[in-house]
């Protein structure tokens, strides 16, 4: 039986929330080992002078530990 881990980040993008998500699942696989999954626990964006400046989402990323 494998043993997984959750872990929480941030991603922010100039284009979307789908970007958002997309670069954080990347950057995720630089460090993490066996990613199997994620969720978006959390959705924002930024403004500046009245119009969406970031789009910022957080994810909860699940990875297997190796044994």
């Amino acid at each position: 039986m494998a043993i997984a881990r959750v872990t929480e980040i941030i991603s922010a993008s100039k284009q979307s929330f789908d970007h958002a998500v997309q670069k954080g699942i990347k950057r995720a696989n630089k460090t993490l080992k066996n990613v199997e999954g994620a969720w978006v626990q959390d959705m924002k964006v930024t403004v500046k002078n009245g119009e969406i400046d970031e789009y910022r989402v957080t994810l909860k990323v699940t990875f297997i530990l190796d044994d």
